[in-house]
């Protein structure tokens, strides 16, 4: 039975036939085993470090001849990060006794640390979320706004910042303003001076991704914080695209708030995230729920009762951090930045090609976005999944297009198998 064809009569069949054994022996399962270290990821240290590529793609169940370039939506996890979920779950489910449920209530306080670490960032300032949009929403609804006080936000924010914004401002009665992305991306300073202009004494918050996930425009994060910070006013910026993808300090970026998700670039367990609060904001910030089962430091002890967590995905979020590590993130950025520059390149070579995402690096990362001539975005990412790439559509009348978002695990082999069967589909249709 393949691995991808266990659908629910097989699962109660497998349990029928002899329970969680026959489940453990699963193909899905033994795929994990098979991907146990042979080997260090990387070799040196600082300058002289060399990454082996190949060996951090071992580590990952999809087969070879699957090209995934989609980690602007949903990353895929290392065997290692899977293999972590799985034994905690199944351990918490063998063995639902108070003393192992109290040792995994504890899990939270290590992976705080180590995503404290990893953004450069106290302890005390990390809450772990579910995901960018839990994260987001805690800010616009922590925050105490009202009659008369302004926001500002970027057209191309994703629905959890906008939308969140826009519903609670006709609920509490503040205005909400946009600015709209200009296309090109017309550099670093124009957005810079268009929050500038748009800064009001009423305004209270700026809210802006980092990286977009429409045409992949880098948003200046440090300067619109510094900006804000000169105002006044609380900055919000939305790491869901640039979290576990950039080699990022947030003790340099100096934001109010960052957000971002495990399951997009960090390549985590589903359903884990992180809410960044600074903590020269933490005495304006209220808490969004209340509940149970709290963290034990800093702001988590108020702002972090969601009640029962899945603590096994929190335990392996850690694991994941640690994982990204040991390649370092200015590796895993450079990488990821130097595939995406060859699609941009490759395909805007394409006759009828037009690229939404900027030519110019320094004005976008790992997101490429583009017309494919006058073919339908869907029936193109359709066509791709077919020959075994994974790819996303944009529909709409804003910047429609097909999406590629490459990451560390992938090679300059699937930049050519997506570029060559892009060039196929623009001579022979589909």
């Amino acid at each position: 039975m393949p691995a991808s064809s266990m659908n629910r009569r097989d699962f109660a069949r497998l349990f029928a036939a002899g329970g969680s054994a026959a489940l453990l022996g699963h193909p899905a399962l033994e795929g994990l085993a098979r991907r146990t270290p042979s080997g260090p990821l990387a070799r040196g240290s600082g300058a002289g470090q060399v990454v082996d590529w190949d060996e951090v793609r071992a580590r990952f169940l999809m087969p070879p001849e699957l090209s995934v370039m989609n980690a602007a939506n949903l990353c895929p996890s290392p065997a290692s990060t899977l293999q972590a979920v799985y034994d905690y779950t199944e351990r918490m489910d063998r063995e639902p006794v108070p003393s192992f449920r109290g040792e995994m209530a504890r899990v939270k306080e290590p992976t705080r640390d180590r995503l404290a670490e990893f953004l450069g960032v106290t302890p005390e300032e990390i809450l772990i979320t579910r995901n960018t949009s839990e994260a987001n929403n805690w800010v616009s609804t922590g925050l105490q706004l009202g009659l008369g006080d302004e926001v500002v936000i970027m057209r191309d924010n994703h629905p959890s910042n906008n939308l969140a914004w826009k519903a609670k401002g006709q609920r509490f009665g503040y205005t909400v303003r946009e600015i709209e992305p200009a296309s090109p991306h017309p550099g670093a300073d124009y957005y810079v001076r268009a929050f500038r202009e748009a800064i009001t004494p009423n305004t209270r918050v700026i809210s802006f991704t980092h990286l977009t996930n429409t045409a992949g425009d880098l948003f200046p994060a440090r300067e619109l914080c510094t900006l804000a910070r000169e105002h006044g006013v609380f900055s919000v910026v939305d790491g869901a695209q640039s979290f576990g993808l950039f080699d990022i300090d947030l003790s340099e970026v100096q934001p109010d708030f960052y957000t971002g998700s495990a399951h997009k670039w960090p390549c985590g367990p589903k359903e884990t995230g992180v809410l960044y609060v600074n903590a020269r904001v933490h005495d304006r910030f209220w808490p969004t729920m209340y509940s149970a089962y709290t963290g034990s430091r800093g702001l988590a002890r108020t702002h972090e009762g969601l009640g029962q967590r899945d603590e096994p995905a929190i335990r392996a979020f850690g694991a994941q951090i640690e994982f990204l590590q040991e390649i370092t993130m200015a590796e895993v950025e450079a990488r990821s930045r130097e595939l995406a520059t060859a699609l941009v390149e490759e395909l805007s070579a394409l006759d009828g090609v037009h690229m939404w995402t900027s030519q110019e690096p320094s004005r976008r990362a790992a997101v490429v976005t583009f017309r494919p001539g006058e073919l339908s975005p869907g029936d193109v990412v359709g066509a791709l999944e077919n020959d075994g790439i994974v790819a996303a559509s944009r529909g709409g009348s804003d910047r429609t297009g097909v999406r590629l978002s490459p990451h560390f695990y992938n090679s300059h082999t699937d930049v050519e198998r997506a570029v060559s069967a892009v060039r196929g589909y623009l001579r022979t249709g589909l």
